[in-house]
């Protein structure tokens, strides 16, 4: 695991979000995706006038990491600077589920690290595991 605390790695998520183009909701995030060697990933959410067109911090992090050929990550951090208690969505915890995150870190509303597992925000997930590699 690499040598970044929570609080650390929050930080870089913090100031990450502070570029984060989001001119219709103004709720910037920003996250940071560490590999197994300890390297970083940087994601901002990016909006978007056609909405489903938007993306999420930490797809935004994950894609940047699989982009140098990143297969599984650590962990991320995830911090909203216009909101609370920054959970990624749905969608994210799918994403996050397929390069194996080992943990989650948020930011609390009192501004502490709150780490949890995949497993503790997508219980019975699908995964890779799950498709017949035979078809």
């Amino acid at each position: 695991m690499s040598a970044e605390t929570p609080e650390t790695l929050l930080a870089t998520a913090r100031e990450a979000a502070e570029r984060a183009y989001a001119p219709y909701s103004r709720f910037r995030v920003g996250a940071v995706a560490v590999d197994e060697a300890g390297n970083q990933f940087v994601g901002v959410n990016v909006e978007n006038a056609s909405y489903g067109s938007t993306v999420c911090a930490e797809a935004s992090a994950v894609v940047a990491a699989a982009g140098t050929g990143v297969r599984r990550l650590e962990r991320i951090a995830v911090v909203c600077l216009d909101g609370v208690n920054c959970y990624p969505c749905g969608n994210c915890r799918q994403i996050l589920r397929e390069f194996e995150i080992d943990q989650i870190i948020v930011e609390a509303a009192d501004g502490t690290a709150r780490t949890h597992t995949l497993e503790e925000l997508l219980p019975n997930s699908f995964g890779p595991e799950a498709l017949d590699p035979g078809s």
